[in-house]
């Protein structure tokens, strides 16, 4: 039987098992297709079978990884209409999430969100692909935090986590050597209080990288 302490420190290896994995996931660490195995996630995280496999269960609740009828776990690969969705999703839920943020985006905010941008094209100009999608989504989840929806937030990054290694492969095709161009936008929209043009500007970049897969 379980003792609470023994049930405790299994709540907490499986947590931190899921943490390192969602991370992963996200940011574009594992490719798209990648299998992965019990045996392997318990290896690289110092666990056993149990808590590698609940942190497998959350993350394909979450379609963050994929269970095929034979036990095989993978990162999804996704198609032309899934992408899409997710796509419009993105555009949806973040154009929504930034208007909310809007009316609290002071000159602080502003300012650490042009740090995180330099931190974006510090990530490009080293071909630093996970760095890149780390630091990109950093720049959105900061400013989103203002709107106090975190509802509406958790959402977005699941439809982040979702997207993660498809956004590595899409990084992979376009070779960018510049930052996202409209991240410069949307901080001269929310200097000038300019809701129309932070919603464009929002929502061109969270969808004009993601069409080029389906091209």
């Amino acid at each position: 039987m379980v003792t609470p302490r023994s049930g405790g420190v299994l709540t907490a290896a499986h947590d931190l098992v899921y943490r390192s994995l969602r991370a992963q996931i996200m940011y574009g660490d594992i490719a798209p297709g990648q299998a992965l195995t019990l045996r392997g996630i318990g290896r690289d995280h110092g666990v056993s079978m149990t808590p590698a496999r609940e942190a497998v269960r959350r993350l394909v609740a979450e379609g963050a990884l994929f269970l095929s009828s034979s036990g095989r776990v993978s990162t999804p690969e996704l198609g032309n209409d899934r992408i899409e969705e997710l796509a419009a999703l993105r555009a949806l839920l973040e154009v929504e999430l930034a208007s909310r943020a809007l009316p609290r985006a002071h000159i602080a905010l502003i300012d650490r969100m042009m740090a995180i941008d330099n931190a974006v094209a510090d990530a490009v100009a080293n071909r630093d692909a996970v760095g890149y999608i780390r630091s990109n989504l950093e720049f959105h989840r900061t400013l989103y935090l203002r709107a106090q929806a975190p509802a509406m937030l958790a959402m977005a990054e699941t439809v982040w986590l979702q997207l993660g290694p498809t956004m590595r492969a899409l990084y992979g095709r376009l070779r960018r050597t510049d930052a996202p161009r409209y991240h410069k936008l949307i901080l001269a929209a929310l200097r000038a209080g300019d809701e129309p043009g932070l919603r464009l500007a929002v929502r061109t970049d969270v969808t004009q990288g993601l069409r080029l897969l389906t091209s």
